[in-house]
């Protein structure tokens, strides 16, 4: 066997002059065959194109074993010592030139603290402007004791989704997602029903983006024009006192109110005219929605997203400078708790509510990351632990969620103000002329606009992919489905501008069939292949199931 080692060039001039030809960055060599041009083929009599004949018989034996049986047969799979090492490889050209694989190395995997993270800021989303809401819904106790075990069932689902490859018996596994895991337990419908609910949870954070874009462009234009025009907004009877205001948007004192920020009030150099003319331009649920159509819907039509991926760091830096902004804001306005068990109070909520359903619809949503849980890991430096890697990433999102959600609750200033005023989006709480709270909405505007593509590629690529076998069919074909997608945000956004209502349905929806019934029952049909089925787990993974059914239908009877 030391011949197969030898390299499969005859020269050992091709390392730099044809690495500059282009690069196989990540390529598999167990799933990536070499590919041998025979030598009668290649045309020339330079030495750095021709193949040696040891690269010949390495092929011929790679050749004899894929014969054998198919390329996914583990069983009779070239062995290991019939495929050369990584620096031993080379792919040949129809021309008769080659070019080194480079990138397969330890040195192209992530270290653990990389990957723990990245799993973090993936599933830092907008949810985490909702988990307040979520807890007053829920009441301030019981909030924090779902959310701790919802995390731990989401973490646990999540693990059977990244270990169900590996249990797939005498198939090569190794580049298969979640929805081929699917297809091979529960055939074509699995696939299908696996592509349409994750389609369901693209879609829905796409609208749930439309709706905060349009927030928050709406209150950074605000702030603008009114620094502008030196006009000064009005203390709320709604609103607290102090240098560090928070208001009560819909204050249940006065339903008919409907008003999402103050009466402004003019400086001695105001016009009225000018300010009505303003307001009229600028809606929030009137206008706004339909200006981001100019600058959204183009980007949306390019045919590839990598120039948008390059900005993803600025969803770390605006979920740190959001825990930031918690942090002095509960520093600034102290703790206002009371408890009250079940009844209710003028100024909070009971400790135990029976709309906890909403808060786990918010959670499913919040911590789901079943769908790319897979893809993320392969890139893990040491895959032996994934599961740890897993769990400490699971610990600090949830955790992230526990201190905003928890101090925003604990500081909302009761009295003067009712726990009930906690808006689903707990910016809406403060107001337009909070310097912070705009750099805050300033940079989530900004990487929302830069996220919003990426999901769109993603739903595209997902969707065209599966029914038409291209990626980009054609502009009319891509025009037409971003057409529609652009539409549900703009209808939601000017008639429904509710996120946390649709955070909660797109959550318990997708959370349904991708987080607790397909996992729950690929597991259990895995155990009984494999006789390893006991009463015990039955009975556990069956309520698994239960709960994701309970969790979607809670959500319509609350």
């Amino acid at each position: 066997m030391e011949d197969d080692n030898r390299h499969l060039l005859c020269s050992d001039q091709t390392g730099e002059s044809y690495s500059r030809r282009g690069s196989t960055d990540s390529l598999d060599v167990k799933v990536k065959r070499p590919f041998h041009v025979e030598p009668r083929n290649i045309v020339g009599d330079d030495p750095q194109e021709r193949v040696s004949a040891e690269a010949a018989i390495l092929n011929s034996r790679v050749h004899y074993y894929s014969r054998l049986t198919g390329s996914s047969d583990r069983l009779l799979s070239p062995p290991n010592h019939v495929i050369p090492r990584p620096e031993e490889i080379y792919i040949y050209s129809p021309l008769g030139t080659a070019f080194k694989v480079k990138g397969y190395d330890q040195g192209s995997k992530n270290p653990s603290v990389i990957t723990i993270f990245a799993i973090w800021n993936t599933m830092m989303g907008t949810s985490i402007l909702s988990i307040p809401w979520g807890i007053k819904q829920a009441g301030f106790t019981l909030g924090i004791l779902i959310l701790i075990f919802t995390g731990f069932l989401m973490l646990y689902c999540c693990y059977i989704v990244l270990k169900s490859p590996r249990a797939v018996p005498y198939v090569d596994t190794s580049d298969w997602e979640f929805p081929d895991v699917c297809r091979y337990y529960f055939g074509k419908f699995g696939q299908w029903s696996s592509l349409v609910f994750s389609m369901v949870s693209l879609i829905g954070a796409m609208v749930v983006y439309w709706v905060l874009m349009s927030n928050f462009l709406y209150n950074t234009g605000q702030f603008i024009y009114n620094h502008a025009h030196n006009v000064s907004m009005s203390d709320s009877e709604y609103g607290s006192n102090g240098s560090d205001r928070v208001i009560c948007p819909y204050p249940k004192t006065d339903p008919q109110e409907n008003n999402t920020f103050c009466t402004p009030q003019l400086s001695p150099g105001g016009n009225d005219s000018s300010d009505g003319a303003f307001e009229h331009y600028w809606s929030k649920t009137n206008t706004i929605p339909l200006y981001l159509i100019v600058l959204l819907l183009p980007l949306l039509c390019f045919r590839s997203a990598s120039f948008f991926a390059r900005f993803t760091f600025l969803g770390t830096i605006s979920v740190v400078y959001l825990i930031v902004l918690v942090t002095v804001k509960a520093a600034r306005l102290g703790f206002h708790l009371e408890f009250h068990w079940f009844d209710t109070s003028e100024f909070f909520v009971p400790e135990f509510r029976l709309l906890f359903p909403q808060l786990t619809g918010v959670l499913t949503l919040a911590f789901f990351i079943h769908n790319c849980i897979i893809t993320l890991m392969k890139s893990n430096k040491h895959q032996e632990n994934n599961v740890r890697d897993l769990s400490v990433a699971y610990f600090l999102v949830g955790f992230t969620y526990l201190y905003v959600g928890v101090l925003i609750f604990a500081a909302f200033p009761s009295p003067p103000l009712s726990k009930d005023c906690i808006e689903a989006n707990f910016l809406d709480n403060f107001p337009t002329s909070d310097v912070m709270v705009f750099v805050a909405r300033t940079c989530l505007l900004f990487q929302m606009i830069t996220v919003y593509p990426l999901l769109g590629y993603l739903v595209r690529v997902q969707m065209m992919g599966q029914i038409f076998g291209n990626h980009y069919p054609s502009f009319l074909h891509v025009l037409v489905l971003n057409i529609f997608i652009v539409a549900s945000g703009v209808l939601i956004a000017r008639f429904y501008p509710n996120i946390g209502s649709i955070i909660r349905f797109s959550g318990a929806t997708c959370g349904l069939v991708l987080v607790f019934v397909f996992p729950a029952l690929i597991h259990m049909i895995s155990l009984k292949r494999q006789g390893a089925l006991r009463w015990p787990s039955a009975v556990f993974h069956s309520t698994l199931i239960l709960l994701g059914i309970a969790n979607f239908l809670a959500q319509f009877f609350n």
